[in-house]
């Protein structure tokens, strides 16, 4: 559906250029529900614009179902009126002075994608329907509320019925109760259209909710690509892992096959044939508690010095012997209240992170 070539963005500067995207290549499947993961910078909006033709690129080429868009080699770039794209920004872009109907008709009357005049209520009206905001029909848009407003921008894109619809950082300006109500209507609304999105954003939460596949970029390239639990699961780079979710981060040094010596003590990894010094991660939901050793590997003795309640988790922060510190989640509580109180606690051989140092 989405077939980019060597894609190469360069923007001037005061000392001549600077490369935000130095060579993409990137496959979107149809009907797939695409997310650009990164930190700011990294590259991932850029890419997005191009991809629309609100920038354009330097070198490369851009294909969307099968048809070339854009080509440095070929000097093809299409007006981004005429790519079939719809496009929802992180401002909501609607037209204040206008009814919600009002706002998603417009492109139908007067835009690239105009339809018959008979066509245009019914087309106006179902895409109102599909984000359940048709009895707001013929409300004044600054009468909505943030999210509200999102649903018609969404509405909009849909009304066109369009190729690939890009979505870039959408949710960044609602509240948490609203982000987790439109990202899940976001979810169902294009997979009962069956519309190819590509998706940007920096919150791995949503990238995680959302994506068939994700793809994270750092620095204008992509450095991992896969299905959200394979990302979670194996992250190639701390950066990765990182960014999809806290990491508690221990030194070592391979001690031998499949046996890393820590600050609290050894600890069985699969090493993959590393050597040397090392990072080992593990992340606060893989520590599991106990009130006494088992006799397993991986177990340590270690002590409760804080307690958070997060609602639906507890955060619980434990300090080893040597002074160590890292941080454990649990889904509820399983222990009286507990500051103060000696635990043992299980990494699983099977959730920890290894990488070289």
């Amino acid at each position: 559906m989405i077939t980019i070539n060597q894609l190469r963005k360069d923007f001037p500067v005061k000392d001549g250029v600077l490369t935000v995207l130095p060579h993409i290549d990137l496959e979107v499947n149809a009907g797939e529900f695409f997310v650009l993961l990164g930190p700011s910078g990294s590259g991932k909006s850029t890419l997005l614009r191009c991809i629309a033709g609100i920038d354009v690129p330097n070198g490369g080429s851009i294909h969307i179902d099968g048809r070339l868009i854009y080509s440095s080699e070929k000097n093809i770039c299409v007006k981004p009126e005429d790519r079939g794209l719809g496009m929802v920004f992180q401002s909501y872009a609607v037209w204040p002075h206008l009814t919600v109907y009002q706002n998603v008709a417009l492109p139908l009357t007067h835009g690239s994608k105009r339809v018959e005049k008979s066509q245009v209520r019914d087309r106006v009206m179902r895409a109102l329907s599909m984000v359940q905001m048709e009895k707001y029909a013929d409300r004044p848009v600054p009468l909505l509320s943030g999210g509200q407003q999102q649903r018609v921008a969404l509405a909009r894109a849909l009304a066109v019925e369009p190729v690939v619809l890009l979505m870039d950082e959408p949710l960044s300006n609602l509240d948490a109760r609203l982000r987790e109500e439109v990202r899940d209507q976001i979810l169902s609304v294009t997979k009962a259209v069956g519309v190819t999105v590509l998706y940007v954003t920096h919150d791995q939460s949503e990238a995680l909710a959302l994506g068939d596949r994700i793809a994270v970029m750092e620095e204008g390239h992509i450095v991992q690509m896969g299905s959200p639990d394979a990302i979670f699961s194996t992250p190639l780079s701390p950066m990765v892992a990182e960014f999809l979710g806290k990491v508690n981060w221990l030194s070592g040094e391979v001690v031998a096959p499949g046996l890393v010596e820590t600050p609290i003590g050894r600890i069985a990894v699969d090493t993959r044939n590393l050597e040397g010094s090392v990072r080992i991660g593990v992340r606060p939901s893989s520590v599991h508690l106990m009130e006494r050793s088992s006799g397993e590997l991986n177990e340590f003795d270690s002590e409760i010095v804080e307690e958070i309640y997060l609602g639906e988790q507890f955060q619980l922060q434990l300090r080893f012997p040597q002074g160590t510190l890292i941080e454990v989640r649990i889904p509820k509580r399983t222990l009286p209240r507990s500051v103060g109180k000696k635990i043992c606690c299980r990494f699983e051989k099977s959730e920890i992170l290894v990488y070289a140092s």
